[in-house]
């Protein structure tokens, strides 16, 4: 497969239209660039210039990233926290991207899924049950002390 390389006035064209479909990383962004077959002082260039006529925007994309996937995928704030690092994001903007999932509905996704996720465990006795549960909920991204406290409300209401 032959390999088409773009001038940077068609690199832009592409590149505007791959930013205005959907927030992107700066780092999605440069690498798609890279792929055009432009070179580095190119790259550069076009990022300033998506930068500047707000294209791009790398707080707007932390804060869309977080709320999207705690609300739509139920992550948690670990979990959105490595994607985005994964993504390159800076600490600055994950920190403001997790600043924007309200506290109140962190916890009643937390104590929701805790006991959906009890529910389907009704065949398993003692500490696996329990064991289960936490495991699910560590995996999706939750911190431990927040699913031991739902998991020993539940408890609490049982007994």
């Amino acid at each position: 497969m032959i390999k088409k390389y773009l001038t940077p006035d068609q690199a832009w064209q592409k590149i505007k239209h791959f930013c205005a479909y959907q927030e992107r990383s700066h780092q999605e962004t440069k690498d798609r660039l890279y792929g055009y077959g432009l070179s580095t002082k190119d790259v550069e260039v076009l990022l300033s210039k998506l930068i500047e006529e707000d294209y791009l925007n790398e707080t707007r994309f932390a804060t869309l990233f977080a709320g999207g996937h705690f609300r739509n995928k139920k992550w948690g704030r670990v979990k959105i926290a490595y994607e985005l690092k994964q993504k390159r994001v800076s600490a600055y903007n994950i920190k403001a991207g997790l600043a924007t999932i309200e506290e109140e509905a962190y916890e009643q996704t937390i104590d929701k899924l805790v006991v959906d996720k009890w529910e389907k465990c009704k065949g398993e006795v003692g500490y696996a049950r329990q064991a289960k549960v936490m495991q699910y909920l560590v995996s999706r991204g939750f911190e431990s002390p927040r699913v031991q406290a739902a998991i020993a409300k539940i408890k609490a209401g049982l007994q």
